[in-house]
């Protein structure tokens, strides 16, 4: 499974973290930015994840202070379903029922560990289909 990451300077260090697990499970990460914690805006980084997501490439991790920003600003991109997930059931949720295509946490919202959980559970999670697909297809339309 490929995947996209990416952050604003408030994410960048949870975004480090995860983008290190990940590759210590062999997965293949593709790091969008940002590269330090000097201050940047959160929606450049929310296109740059979303634009990679929507060409089919990867699934997407976005990071933010508290996630709600960068969620939004992904989710301002048709075919995106960005979901903000502060535990393992709404991930899991987001995935199985919403199809959602990046995951978003607030990295001075949620620690590393639980994080991790986040992460693991939103890419182990798939798509349930059957009525949630109609769902999905009204979110698209």
């Amino acid at each position: 499974m490929n995947i996209v990451v990416g952050s604003d300077h408030a994410g960048f260090e949870l975004k480090e973290h995860i983008k290190k697990m990940l590759k210590d499970k062999g997965m293949k990460v593709d790091d969008q930015g940002t590269y330090s914690e000097e201050s940047v805006d959160y929606p450049d980084y929310a296109k740059k994840v979303s634009e990679v997501v929507l060409r089919g490439e990867a699934v997407g991790i976005l990071i933010c202070g508290t996630g709600i920003g960068i969620s939004m600003a992904a989710n301002r991109h048709p075919g995106i379903r960005a979901a903000l997930c502060e535990n393992e059931f709404t991930a899991r949720m987001a995935r199985a029922h919403n199809d959602a295509n990046i995951l978003c946490m607030g990295g001075r919202v949620v620690g590393t560990a639980l994080a991790e959980s986040i992460v693991n559970t939103f890419l182990s999670t798939s798509f349930e289909g059957g009525r949630h697909a109609r769902r999905v297809d009204k979110i698209e339309r």
